[in-house]
């Protein structure tokens, strides 16, 4: 008589995975650190430098990415861990890739804008968790000088790509070829003149430029329109006009004919090219203004300005010599320049913050 099986078979042996398969497996292979850390700024451009205590290194806010977080939810734990801050992560500024350490790991970590605060935010600063013992807020090169040397580079670059619109790529602190922040001149430079870029590296480290386009329009007396934005500082002036997309494919000209539709309801194609003015400040991206003739408004048209009540609050008109009073130097000396050469019919103008520039 044949044997009966048991009534609860013992489970088969679950099959060995070989050396191979786990080595290959993403959950057990060995991973890097990773830290997120904060380029937390105030009101007026400062830094805040923590000391976690008396005799430790100044550090920025942030730390070690834990469990399942990303780094932007790992900062924004530390930020309410550490100083008791609850306000978003901001934009991506740099990442740094780091070898191993004494930890035997190595380590990626991630700097993200946070703020700038209000006053109110920076003053409602606290330590809930002990960790921190004061809080410092310091000029961006103070802080990278008295920040550890492991630290400064990530500091510097961070806020490199900040002002700079753009992104900073480091290995160990040192910004690569090709990062398109962080990289000093002197330096790019140098690595062009050897060879050392391939085409991707080259256009992304060259510096660049942003376009803008506007309108000169005047009314029957010679006086200039002008619009007032919603946002910036209060107060401010501005011609009808705005940035080129030219990731699009739109020119200046087409450009200036949207935003004066956008902004004024009006539908006039710009008149004859102007001017081209070059601004440039050390450390932020050259801005580019085209600037072109509206013509002369007429009364019904002046009264058919409508205005985007999420982007502009009032427009007006105002003399030449009103403009020292409403508009900045910069654009103010532009506008002036456009009159001359409406008046005298020269043209189109090249300046420079403004300033005619006169070819030797």
């Amino acid at each position: 008589m044949p044997e009966r099986p048991p009534a609860n078979p013992a489970p088969s042996p679950a099959p060995r995975r070989s050396p191979e398969s786990v080595r290959d497996s993403p959950a057990d292979l060995a991973s890097p650190l990773v830290d997120a850390t904060g380029v937390v700024l105030d009101g007026r451009g400062r830094v805040l430098v923590l000391a976690p205590s008396p005799k430790a290194d100044l550090k920025l806010p942030g730390g070690a990415v834990e469990d399942t977080e990303t780094p932007e939810q790992g900062l924004a734990r530390e930020l309410k861990e550490e100083l008791g801050l609850g306000v978003p992560v901001g934009r991506l500024l740099a990442v740094d890739s780091c070898p191993p350490g004494t930890l035997g790991r190595s380590l990626v970590a991630h700097v993200h804008l946070v703020g700038p605060l209000s006053d109110a935010e920076a003053d409602a600063l606290a330590f809930p968790d002990g960790e921190v013992t004061r809080a410092d807020w310091l000029a961006p090169e103070e802080a990278a000088a008295r920040l550890p040397a492991r630290t400064a580079p990530r500091l510097r670059a961070a806020l490199a790509a900040l002002y700079s619109g753009s992104l900073a790529h480091l290995a160990d602190g040192v910004p690569q070829p090709g990062s398109p922040a962080g990289l000093a001149p002197a330096d790019r430079a140098a690595l062009e003149h050897a060879g050392r870029f391939d085409a991707a590296g080259h256009r992304a480290s060259r510096p660049k430029a942003l376009t803008a386009a506007n309108v000169v329009f005047t009314d029957g007396e010679g006086r200039i329109l002008l619009v007032q934005p919603g946002y910036g500082a209060p107060g401010r002036w501005l011609l009808p006009g705005g940035g080129v997309d030219s990731d699009l494919g739109e020119t200046p000209r087409e450009a200036a004919a949207r935003e004066v539709r956008e902004e004024t309801g009006l539908d006039r194609a710009p008149g004859r090219l102007l001017g081209v003015n070059w601004s440039h400040r050390p450390g932020y991206p050259a801005r580019v203004r085209f600037l072109y003739d509206g013509g002369v408004l007429g009364p019904d048209e002046l009264a058919a300005i409508r205005l985007p009540p999420d982007e502009l609050v009032s427009w007006r008109t105002a003399r030449r010599k009103e403009l020292r009073g409403l508009v900045k130097g910069s654009l103010r000396r532009q506008i002036k320049a456009c009159l001359d050469t409406l008046a005298d019919g020269a043209g189109p103008l090249e300046l420079h913050d403004g300033r005619r520039v006169h070819p030797r």
